[in-house]
């Protein structure tokens, strides 16, 4: 019975642990999207509809 328990708890920890690296590996993932619509917004004209379109790609990813 002892070792069903560990079991159990080793299998449920497994799964957080694999969800919460899957849930980092997308952000970390987002991160250059984010990073170059930030820095394309800067330039005029265009920036806005460009850094929007990087942006997009961020919310995406997540």
């Amino acid at each position: 019975m002892m070792i069903r328990a560990r079991h159990d708890l080793a299998a449920r920890m497994m799964a957080i642990l694999l969800v919460a690296g899957a849930v980092s590996a997308c952000s970390a993932a987002a991160a250059p999207c984010r990073a170059s619509g930030s820095v394309v917004r800067i330039v005029p004209l265009i920036g806005d509809i460009v850094g929007g379109a990087l942006e997009t790609c961020g919310d995406v990813i997540d």
